[in-house]
């Protein structure tokens, strides 16, 4: 997991050599930790540094649909970008395949019997997904899986 002195170190490098996005995309990154750490009032461990970047590639995400709709292709590019850069710094994305196997194990451990269990399943889950996949990607699988059976 990378850690905010590293992210400093890459605003520096963005900002001797020029590269415009990476140093916008960093500064933003920072804000955001230095923003969470005020209100958690203390250092940020590893997986809320995560919920920082997911959160900050889900706000690109919206970005690029509003910009699309918007027809602005420069702010399009631009957040495209960004998007790319903060990726990097995400964990390895679940295969499906895998991501099906973690649901069916999830279910058989809470002891789910049908789509009225998807809380408890989520809940069991979740942690073990930790970034790698989508909640809406997850919560999809999990609903298809329980309405099997």
């Amino acid at each position: 997991m990378v850690t905010k002195t590293e992210l400093e170190a890459e605003l520096h490098n963005a900002m001797r050599s020029g590269d415009e996005p990476r140093k916008r995309t960093m500064r933003m990154l920072l804000s955001a930790i230095k923003l969470a750490e005020v209100e958690k009032r203390a250092g940020l461990d590893d997986a809320e540094m995560q919920t920082v970047f997911q959160r900050e590639v889900r706000v690109r995400q919206e970005a690029i649909a509003d910009a699309e709709k918007a027809q602005r292709t420069d702010l399009v590019l631009a957040a495209q970008a960004e998007l790319a850069i903060l990726q990097t710094y995400l964990p390895e994305p679940l295969p499906p395949a895998e991501l099906e196997r973690l649901a069916r194990e999830a279910i058989a451990s809470a002891g789910a019997t049908g789509p009225q269990d998807m809380g408890k399943v989520m809940k069991e889950i979740m942690p073990q997904i930790q970034g790698r996949a989508d909640g809406k990607e997850v919560g999809a699988v999990v609903r298809g899986l329980l309405s099997e059976s």
